[in-house]
């Protein structure tokens, strides 16, 4: 799953485009838009080991060369499910020091996602349980469709939330919320999400991608470095206080004064014409 890492990242995008994963869809539908479609729609998309290498393999790379894509799409294959959690059918097989190791390593892929440099949103077609809400809360903003459902019901199986569920969820609908939904195991729907800030919008199924697609577009058309460090120094200062933060982003701003896309912009602004920017 590593051949484009281990020789360098030359031409590693293109790589990752030509190959064929067992269990996931990648392509680019838009100029420097990555897509990344959990594609094992016969399991609700649901997590096997395999499918927490593939999406290591493909995050691993993002965090060091940050110009080739501009904005990452998560997304279910089919209309039912964006992603049921970890694969319970495959988990009854392993023995308890493998489902120990599956564990850690579906942790550390998450980590990656959370951590990407560039701008990663979930477009929730469907079912979004354990492991599945988990990954879009590891995400910068998602989308649902209408009929999207959600839930972190790991404790009704006698575990609980291991891929960040217990610290994103809190950090988003708050500590009591967080803790009704998890400690009872108890689903919401969209609308719900919607108006707890689990997602920023909700539509139709049919216009779903059509509009993640048109976010993300209108990302990949911003400047690349500034928009990252923008991300940098959102996500950083919230674990900061602020005096602490605003620093911080002094730090981050002034990164981009030196940069071309800084002349670029405010020279295109001044000429009345869009910009031309490279991410340097």
């Amino acid at each position: 799953m590593s051949q484009w890492i281990g020789n360098g990242l030359e031409g590693w995008a293109d790589t990752l485009l030509s190959h064929t994963f067992e269990t996931l869809l990648v392509d680019e539908p838009a100029p420097q838009v990555l897509r990344i479609t959990l594609n094992r729609p016969d399991a609700s998309n649901a997590f096997n080991t395999l499918c927490g290498h593939e999406l290591f393999a493909i995050f691993h790379p993002l965090e060091i060369d940050r110009n080739r894509f501009r904005c990452v799409i998560i997304t279910g294959a089919g209309d039912k499910a964006f992603c049921a959690g970890g694969d319970l059918k495959e988990r009854k097989l392993l023995e308890e020091n493998e489902w120990v190791l599956q564990h850690e390593f579906f942790e550390r892929t998450f980590r990656h996602v959370l951590n990407c440099p560039i701008p990663v949103i979930a477009a929730v077609n469907g079912a979004a349980y354990g492991g599945g809400l988990e990954l879009a809360l590891q995400c910068d903003f998602a989308y649902a469709s209408r009929n999207a459902r959600f839930a972190l019901s790991e404790v009704s199986l006698g575990i609980m939330p291991g891929g960040g569920g217990t610290q994103t969820l809190p950090r988003i609908v708050g500590e009591r919320r967080a803790k009704e939904l998890i400690l009872a195991a108890k689903p919401f729907t969209a609308e719900e999400a919607l108006n707890w800030g689990v997602v920023n919008q909700v539509f139709e199924p049919e216009d779903l991608m059509e509009q993640t697609l048109a976010i993300a577009r209108r990302i990949a058309s911003l400047a690349p470095l500034a928009v990252r460090q923008a991300k940098h120094s959102i996500h950083h200062g919230l674990q900061m206080d602020i005096n602490s933060a605003m620093l911080f982003e002094i730090e981050a701003y002034q990164r981009m004064v030196k940069s071309e896309d800084r002349v670029e912009g405010v020279l295109a602004f001044n000429e009345k014409r869009m910009p031309v920017f490279k991410g340097r």
